[in-house]
Order: C-alpha cells, then structure tokens, then sequence
C-alpha cells in the first residue's frame, strides 16, 4: 500500500464522535453503531460477507430525552443497546438460514455516502406487517432474556445465600451486612461460572471471536491508523467500554449498593433489588462512559483492571477473515456517517450491502 492510500485510509474521529462508534458480535459477524446507523456484517456459509446497514430508528433516549441526563440514563441506554442487539442477532441468523438469493436489496450503499433524506419507497402492507412481527419478536426476546437474568443471578442466589447463612456458613449470629455480602458474592460466582461453562461450547468459541475482532476494529480507529486488516490484527483485543467491562462495574455497584438494603421475606427483598437496577445501570453507565473517555489514564485503567482482565474469557483472539468482517460492518456505518472509506480497504468477499 502507498503512502498516499495509507493516509486515504485514516478516518480522524473528535474525542465526542469516538465514543459513539462500538458494536457487538453476533452469529457469524458483528454489529457496529455509529451515532445515527448501525450495520451489521456477517459471513456466509459460501464465503462471502454480506452486509446490512440501516438508520437507528429513534432510541428511548430519543423519544425521553428529559431522562438523557447523567445518572438517569443508563437503564434506557442499555435497553437501547439490547434493541439493536436484538434486531442484528435476527439478521444474522437469518443469513445462516436462508439460501443467498433470498437476501437482495431493494436500495443497495453506493460507494460514496447515502443520502439519508433520499426518498424511500412506501412500504408495503406485507412489509409494515413484517416489521411488527419483528418487532414483537425483538421484545419477545428481551423479556425473555431479563427474566432469565432475574432467575438466574437474582432469585436464586437470594435463595441460595438464605438457606447458607441459616446453617452458620458465615457465623452463628451474622448481620444484615454479612448476609447481603453472601448473596453478592454468590451472583458474582454465578456469573463466572455462566461465563466458563458457555466458553466451553464450540458456537460461543465463534462468537467471543467475532467479540475480539469488534474491539480490534474499534482499537484501530480510536488509534487514528489506517484501518487495515494487518493494523487491526495487530490491536489489542480489549477495550475499556466493553459490555463484559460494564456487566463487572454492574456487579461491583451493585454489591456495594445492596449491602446496605434490609432484609424482607424473600419476595419482598427479590422486589427491592429489582428497584435497584435503574440506580446501578445509571452509575455504572457513567463509569463506563468516563473510561472510555480516559483510557490512557494509568489511574483510571486499574480502578477497571477487573473488567478488562474479564474480557480475556469472552474474547478470543480471531482470525484475518473474522477481522475483515468487523471491518466490513465498521466501513458500513462509517460510510453513512459520511466518512470516505477507499475501496483498496475493504474485505474483498463483500458481497454486497443492504440500506434499508
């Protein structure tokens, strides 16, 4: 690659606009969001890379942006995040499913920048009905996936920490304090011990993959060097605004928070910590926020040393061809955003990219 192409291939991001880009990975690829698209890339079973990018419809935040503050945010923040999640790990799976002729695009990304004012057909009646299924498919999922998470590090923990305390596990005579204690530390138990057993099973190996290939991308573009396959490769495969990290600084809060509750009969107390979750995702938003915005103070990287050293089990390190795919969903949202991204870049197994 020339030096001119090099510096082509340099997109230089404000400290605001580079907190705003991240992703996720999904089945066979990732999902990036940039602030007003997200896309998602995935790898075919024959090969190539397709690639669907779309407008954020308008977030929770959007709509209730009275509660767009500091401390108020975070519950809405992380329920937008699970909606976009959602609607990617749908297409994904799709991708995987269908044969490739069924997944065409009606408005197919020009190379230069879409236009988002661009006129855009009128859906149709079978179109509008299958955006309301998905949709109730989408919220399906997500109630689905929050009460497992009540159940399983919430409820039962409760449970388990009750029944170990009445036998004298922690003393004959232990208080409020000590108990809380107990059941903290036992959701935290739950939560590894959730995380080990899934990165045991070969699909999840695929996935924590495409989990390091997301932070790598993202690495290379805080980084300020051409985002290249040789340069993300070569990043690391941590990042401080991780989802693993917020899920740690979740537990930490919450832990320090609870210690201080009372201690109801158990429906009452699986109540009380439920109304604790909005004041939890509101600080630990905030924190994750501020690490990402100081990531190369010494300070405050080991103050989150526990949640960068957990990546290391939902990550893995992943290959040319998983790197390439989180690029070709980083270049989609990028090109949106309306940032020029050189052809001589991107993947040469892109098959084709759906705007919608």
């Amino acid at each position: 690659m020339s030096t001119e192409q090099k510096n082509q291939s340099v997109i230089v991001l404000n400290e605001a606009e580079r907190v705003r880009y991240g992703g996720q990975a999904v089945v066979e690829g990732v999902m990036m969001r940039s602030p007003r698209f997200f896309a998602v890339a995935c790898r075919r079973p024959s090969g190539s890379i397709v690639v669907q990018c779309e407008e954020v419809d308008k977030s929770l935040l959007g709509k209730l942006k009275f509660l767009n503050k500091p401390f108020l945010r975070g519950t809405l923040g992380i329920l937008d995040a699970m909606i976009l999640g959602s609607r990617a790990l749908n297409f994904a799976s799709k991708v995987q499913l269908e044969d490739a002729s069924t997944i065409k695009s009606a408005a197919p990304l020009p190379a230069t920048t879409p236009s988002p004012s661009a006129p855009v057909a009128k859906p149709t009646e079978t179109n509008r009905a299958g955006s309301k299924i998905n949709e109730i498919a989408v919220g399906g999922t997500i109630l689905i996936s929050l009460l497992f998470g009540l159940f399983v590090f919430r409820l039962i923990p409760t449970v388990l920490g009750e029944k170990l305390a009445n036998v004298g596990i922690i003393g004959s005579a232990p208080t409020n304090l000590m108990k809380n204690a107990l059941d903290g530390a036992i959701r935290a138990c739950f939560f590894f011990a959730y995380i080990l057993a899934i990165s045991r099973m070969a699909g999840i190996r695929a996935v924590f993959q495409y989990h390091g290939a997301e932070h790598k991308a993202i690495n290379t573009l805080e980084a300020g060097v051409p985002l290249t396959r040789e340069n993300a490769l070569e990043a690391s495969r941590i990042h401080p605004r991780c989802g693993t990290s917020f899920i740690v600084v979740v537990m930490v809060v919450d832990f320090l928070l609870c210690l201080f509750l009372p201690r109801p009969e158990l429906f009452r107390r699986v109540l009380l910590h439920i109304a604790m979750l909005p004041p939890v995702a509101g600080i630990a938003y905030e924190a994750i926020k501020v690490a990402g915005k100081y990531r190369h103070n010494r300070m405050m990287m080991a103050a989150f040393a526990p949640g960068m050293w957990t990546q290391h089990l939902t990550t893995r390190v992943p290959n040319a061809a998983q790197v390439d795919v989180a690029l070709a969903a980083l270049f989609a949202v990028l090109e949106a955003e309306g940032h020029t991204v050189p052809a001589h870049t991107k993947p040469q197994e892109m098959e084709e990219v759906i705007f919608s």
